[in-house]
């Protein structure tokens, strides 16, 4: 066992209206995700879900057993989806090994006992949800899972989805994985904003410039509210939260979601004539 991780307590909307914007930052902001040499990860009650980064540093950088999953090893009881947005990496599984290039996907599932991260430059992005069984792991380079073209370039949303982890992609028990990347010009992540009250999803933004800054949106349609959100910063969306986001600039996100179903088209349009 190492370290505890940090823990992230579920909410009730009915919360959001009294928070200011430090609470609102404190509870659904992961602001630290990357730290150089350390596997740094935070625990939120939604859905049991453990995200957080790993960031080798040019040593080998083991992911281990934490008080809060009471396990022997961290994926005893659990599987998760990693995508590298650093330089070339490697992950090994016990034994195996395994080389995510910039934008690769790797599935580890329940049962795996010693991983370890390896890479100069590498900054791999974790997902974790409990696991009631055990799935082969599978390694999907950039553009190598099923890719979607979405939006219109008037509507400043066009973009390229790239599905990883999903229903008709690399098998998992609860995690639907993916990565988007906004086209030049394009700032919008997804329009309209919507819901999914079968599971929570979490965005890590990158790509983000220095000088740029993503507006994440988020709470009910009729109590909207707003994150600031910088380069390789993550955003907890509770099942009861809309989610969407406008930039500065063009950017990518990684999403991921883990819930009651893994149907991507499972959700609940919010459109913006609706927000308040």
């Amino acid at each position: 066992m190492t370290a505890s991780i940090p823990q992230r307590y579920a909410t009730h909307p009915e919360q959001i209206p009294g928070m200011d914007t430090a609470d609102l930052r404190a509870r659904f902001l992961i602001d630290d995700v990357f730290v150089a040499g350390e596997v740094r990860l935070t625990y939120t009650h939604h859905d049991r879900i453990v995200l957080g980064g790993a960031v080798p540093a040019g040593r080998d950088l083991p992911l281990t057993g934490y008080p809060e999953i009471r396990s022997d090893y961290f994926l005893e009881h659990r599987e998760v989806g990693i995508v590298n947005v650093g330089g070339p990496g490697t992950v090994t599984a016990d034994g195996e090994v395994f080389e995510l290039v910039t934008g690769a996907c790797l599935y580890l599932g329940r049962g795996i006992r010693d991983v370890v991260f390896a890479g100069d430059d590498a900054q791999f992005y974790l997902f974790s949800a409990p696991a009631h069984t055990a799935y082969p792991a599978a390694l999907v380079s950039p553009g190598e899972g099923t890719v979607r073209e979405l939006g219109d370039q008037l509507t400043s949303n066009r973009r390229t989805l790239n599905q990883y982890i999903h229903e008709n992609g690399v098998k998992s028990c609860q995690i639907v994985m993916g990565v988007t990347q906004l086209h030049p010009g394009s700032m919008w992540n997804t329009m309209p904003a919507h819901t999914h009250d079968r599971r929570t999803e979490c965005y890590l933004y990158f790509d983000v410039p220095e000088d740029a800054r993503v507006v994440h949106l988020m709470g009910e349609r009729d109590e909207t509210r707003h994150l600031i959100v910088g380069d390789r910063q993550a955003v907890i969306s509770p099942s009861w939260s809309l989610h969407s986001g406008v930039g500065t600039a063009a950017y990518s996100f990684v999403w991921a979601m883990a819930g009651e179903n893994q149907a991507f088209d499972d959700m609940d349009a919010a459109p913006i004539t609706d927000l308040r």
